[in-house]
């Protein structure tokens, strides 16, 4: 059976166990069929959730990118449509560059030279290309170093700024914002809106509002900043900024405070000059070297390392400007004349000096070496003189005989702003002794002697409704006869009585109120003791009189007031010799008595010139 080559049955060993396992074999198919099957049904229900959650995600996706693209559109359309709006609203640059909302005041000595200044200064318009490559450079280098390579914003700036207001725990738009040249110049022109004096709203209230610091407003002083990017090139608005930036002391724009400080053109200032500037735009009022000179070179020193770090100055040159600060004019260091500056706006009309819309001119009759000789002389007194921390106050004021102020101090300390109150016009005190020569005035023009004699004894005068009066001497002393020169001399009081009475008080009181005193003036007997008040410079006006022959004097500071540019002046001198008083014979007579008076006038701080 084996030899015939047929199949060899299986064993029944084989059949048993292939029967098992195939037994074995068969559940575990249908398992893996079940398996199979719940796995597809597993995978066709996941795929499904993938599907739909993939098509939700999509759609989201497609929403999303259609909204902020469509929202893109809109906003950018609608940017370009304010910034168009601005655009077109933007006027030629010239009308751009003088941002005052009043005029200026330039006040002259009796020399010519420039002593004091009031108002908004504006020295003229300027341009990129004319004023110091150093000052350009420092204001860029301070301000926007990226100011030639953005498009009005910057969004670095923005971003830093930001930064830097957290870290000191500010909020993010307020203290540093960031802002280019541009947007600095579109606030500095208030979005376009001019100041209008008709519109009811003061001018302080104006800035503030240019000012404001919302978030709407820095929108709308972005859209305004790329107008002007578009409607003007990059040295134009420079030039804007150049001209309308405020820098302290009333100076606008660049031009007037390098006069202003340096007493020279933008054109001509060098790196230390130009760092001084540029440091003013942080806090023109706390930097203003006529505020502080100190404070004012140490922010520059810091401009000047930023000119070296950014390539506009090489070492050598930072050097140089370390080593040799800008330092003020002699005007600027001096400012003096700031009592007198005030008095002779106080006196001008109105419309040319205090609310002027013009530039004004004014020459006057200032000496600036008679000022310092004064202010040197009063700082001698308090120094010698006055105890340490008194309050004791002065007034100077030092005229010629035609009536020509030519210095007034109207205080220890003048602050450096206008509109202090002035001991040497606004306060009122007794004349005191200093009245008595208008008492002798009236004798000497009625045909008194200077050598005439009076009695210095005791005097008892009854004052109806008052009772008796008893003056006395400052000696508790009496002399008997004495000449009226000595009575001057020894300022008795008792003779100025009773040469008082026997001319007449209405005498005297015409005599002095003819000179120019025009506080009322006392009635009864203590009239000639000076228990009338009236202020300095009423009282060196009156003295002046005296000096100058016996004519009536009307104190005058302004010579002359014209517009700048022009040769013609407006109005002249408004002041001067007046009518006569006393006969030239009683006044030659009583200078004489006066010259022989002590030099130390009761009234010391009275100077006559």
């Amino acid at each position: 059976m084996s030899g015939k080559g047929k199949k060899r049955p299986p064993l029944v060993a084989d059949k048993r166990y292939r029967s098992k396992a195939t037994a074995a074999r068969k559940p575990t198919a249908k398992k893996a069929a079940a398996r199979s099957r719940a796995k597809r049904k597993t995978s066709k229900k996941g795929n499904r959730w993938l599907v739909l959650t993939g098509d939700v995600l999509g759609w989201v996706f497609r929403l999303s990118w259609l909204l902020v693209w469509r929202s893109a559109a809109v906003v950018t359309i609608i940017l370009a449509i304010a910034v168009l709006y601005f655009t077109t609203s933007l006027p030629p640059l010239a009308d751009l560059l003088d941002g005052r909302a009043k005029g200026s005041v330039t006040l002259l000595d009796r020399d010519g030279a420039v002593f004091a200044w009031r108002g908004e200064q504006f020295g003229g318009q300027i341009a990129t290309d004319t004023v110091s490559k150093y000052l350009k450079n420092a204001v860029i280098a301070t301000e926007d170093k990226r100011f030639y390579r953005h498009f009005g914003l910057s969004p670095r700036g923005i971003a830093s700024a930001v930064r830097i207001n957290l870290r000191e725990g500010r909020g993010p738009l307020s203290g540093n914002g960031g802002s280019t040249i541009t947007q600095q110049s579109a606030k500095l022109l208030c979005l376009g809106v001019p100041f209008d004096p008709a519109a009811g709203i003061s001018e302080a209230a104006y800035e503030a509002n240019c000012r404001e610091g919302s978030i709407w407003r820095k929108i709308k002083e972005a859209v305004y900043a790329m107008a002007l990017e578009v409607r003007y090139s990059k040295d134009d608005i420079l030039t804007i900024y150049l001209n309308r930036a405020y820098l302290g002391a009333g100076s606008r724009g660049f031009e007037a405070a390098s006069q202003r400080y340096f007493g020279i053109s933008a054109a001509q200032v060098g790196p230390a000059q130009a760092a001084m500037l540029a440091g003013l735009l942080t806090a023109p009022s706390r930097f203003a070297p006529t505020a502080n000179l100190q404070r004012s070179h140490d922010r520059a020193a810091v401009i000047v390392n930023l000119m070296e770090d950014q390539g506009y100055l090489s070492k050598a040159q930072a050097l140089d400007a370390h080593l040799n600060p800008a330092e003020l004019s002699q005007a600027a260091e001096a400012r003096a004349g700031g009592y007198f500056a005030d008095w002779v706006m106080d006196n001008g009309p109105s419309f040319l000096t205090r609310k002027t819309t013009e530039d004004v001119i004014i020459r006057t009759t200032f000496d600036q070496r008679i000022q310092n000789a004064a202010e040197e002389a009063l700082q001698l007194v308090f120094d010698n003189l006055v105890r340490e921390g008194s309050e004791a106050q002065v007034a100077i004021v030092v005229m010629s005989a035609d009536g020509a102020v030519r210095a007034m101090v109207g205080g220890r300390k003048f602050r450096g702003i206008s509109g202090q109150f002035n001991r040497a016009i606004q306060a009122k005190r007794q004349t005191g002794s200093a009245f008595k020569p208008f008492v002798y005035a009236a004798a000497l023009d009625l045909g008194y002697r200077y050598a005439d004699t009076v009695l210095d004894t005791p005097l008892t005068i009854d004052i109806p409704g008052s009772g008796p009066w008893t003056p006395r001497n400052y000696s508790n002393e009496f002399r008997g006869p004495v000449t009226l020169t000595d009575a001057l001399k020894y300022s008795l009081n008792i003779p100025a009585v009773r040469v008082s009475e026997d001319v007449g008080r209405d005498n005297v009181r015409a005599v002095a109120q003819g000179f120019g005193i025009q506080s009322d003036l006392a009635l009864g007997p203590a009239l000639a003791l000076g228990a009338s008040e009236s202020t300095l410079l009423e009282m060196t006006g009156a003295y002046a009189g005296i000096l100058n022959g016996g004519s009536s004097v009307t104190p005058y500071g302004l010579i002359e007031l014209r517009l700048q540019g022009d040769e013609d002046p407006l109005m002249g001198q408004d002041g001067g010799v007046g009518e006569r008083v006393i006969t030239q014979d009683a006044a030659r007579q009583l200078v004489y008595m006066i010259d022989r008076k002590s030099t130390r006038l009761h009234s010391s701080h009275v100077v006559i010139s």
